[in-house]
């Protein structure tokens, strides 16, 4: 009687335990102590952010929207020597200590039946550690059907790392369009986008390439071409302001039409 005391004890001690760690327990911050940057999105390629919440990480930019408990955009460069297939062990998602109101919790992604999506991808940031670590705070994750996730959306992923193989440095703006009245998940009602974006930009001189593309959130066999946009689209879409800082003029070269010359399908 004694001994099945004990391990009752024991037992319960055990799942507590086991429920404050799955509940409490944060892992230590991935991004630099002394929050240093390194080769950020110039700021006046950035666009504009609803919020004021834009956080700097050592490899990329975001605007947190709290309103839907994840980030409106996340903007980052992709060069040559980030693209490697270096090994890198998952760290747990945590949320991102940068944003002012704390991002989404990962458990309310948990039974949802949706996946936690990148909006920077971790794939694009294997060259370090720290890079591929930083993807995992949670303001770097929107959901997503996994279908999607897994289908086109990693199409264009995996498009964006063959353009910057073959023309060098990309900037990347994407994330997911944030409406009213979208599908809500977890205890934090985080938005289900019903599309994403992706903005890629390049230059040489003064010349510059833009593509970018608004892509319904569910899994399509349709070539990436039938769905590029104008970046007014996408503006009018998402309630942004790309390249906000640039003249107007420029801006109307490159924002009002779809131009593929220079880019390789």
């Amino acid at each position: 009687m004694k001994n099945r005391t004990i391990y009752t004890i024991l037992l319960a001690l055990c799942i507590v335990g086991f429920w404050l760690f799955d509940n409490f327990y944060t892992p230590a911050t991935y991004s630099n102590s002394d929050g240093s940057s390194i080769d950020l999105v110039e700021p006046n390629l950035l666009p504009s952010s609803t919020t004021g919440d834009v956080v700097e990480h050592t490899y990329y930019t975001l605007s947190y929207r709290e309103s839907h408990e994840q980030s409106e955009w996340v903007a980052y460069k992709l060069k040559k020597e980030h693209l490697t297939y270096d090994d890198r062990e998952r760290p747990y998602f945590i949320e991102d200590p940068k944003v002012r109101t704390k991002s989404a919790d990962w458990k309310n992604y948990r039974g949802s039946g949706y996946d936690r999506g990148h909006l920077l991808p971790a794939g694009d940031r294997r060259f370090s550690e720290q890079a591929y670590n930083e993807t995992f705070y949670t303001s770097n994750i929107s959901p997503q059907d996994k279908y999607f996730n897994a289908g086109i959306w990693n199409r264009l992923e995996k498009k964006v790392r063959y353009w910057c193989k073959k023309y060098g440095d990309l900037i990347i703006i994407t994330g997911g369009v944030l409406d009213d009245d979208l599908v809500e998940i977890g205890e934090e009602d985080v938005d289900v986008p019903d599309a994403f974006y992706k903005v890629v930009f390049r230059k040489k001189g003064d010349k510059v390439w833009v593509l970018a593309f608004l892509i319904p959130a569910k899994e399509s066999q349709e070539s990436l071409q039938k769905f590029l946009v104008p970046i007014d689209v996408v503006e009018e879409s998402t309630g942004l302001d790309f390249f906000e800082k640039q003249p107007k003029s420029w801006q109307h070269a490159i924002e009002t039409s779809v131009n593929t010359k220079g880019w390789k399908f």
